[in-house]
């Protein structure tokens, strides 16, 4: 498939992604296991008078990341969950910026898959840099009637 973000499963994804919505979260997918997701810092996502809150990067980079391997494994009716994330934290994100997470699959197997991320504001601040393992599966374990 040309757009993987027209894919069904990436489709659906993006329908049950109440969360995503929630933290004002939007993607592309650039190629099959490449993706860049977006955020703009508001005042909903501050710690501080400033900066923001650790969890609302955290929940950009395990999006941005979960993505990019939902689109390598998309075609084979896969999806994916998080087994571990480890980020690193560089330099804070204060309020208005806008947060790209550029996330990319390094590995691939059946069922394990490998992914790295950088975030960056708009300035071309690093943000913070993550990895995440992720788990494959069929997307008949969450969801029979759907595909």
């Amino acid at each position: 498939m040309e757009n993987l973000k027209q894919h069904p499963i990436i489709q659906q994804y993006m329908v049950w992604n109440r969360f995503g919505d929630l933290l004002g979260m939007d993607f592309d997918v650039a190629s099959k296991g490449h993706v860049i997701y977006h955020m703009t810092v508001s005042e909903n996502h501050l710690a501080t008078p400033f900066a923001a809150h650790g969890g609302s990067v955290a929940a950009l980079i395990d999006a941005a990341l979960g993505v990019a391997c939902l689109s390598q494994v998309c075609e084979e009716m896969k999806v994916v969950s998080t087994v571990n994330l480890t980020i690193s934290y560089l330099h804070p994100a204060h309020k208005n910026d806008t947060l790209t997470a550029d996330a990319r699959v390094v590995k691939s197997g059946k069922r394990i898959l490998f992914a790295e991320t950088k975030v960056s504001n708009q300035k071309g601040d690093l943000i913070a840099t993550a990895s995440a393992t992720m788990n494959a599966y069929p997307v008949s374990k969450i969801s029979e009637r759907v595909f």
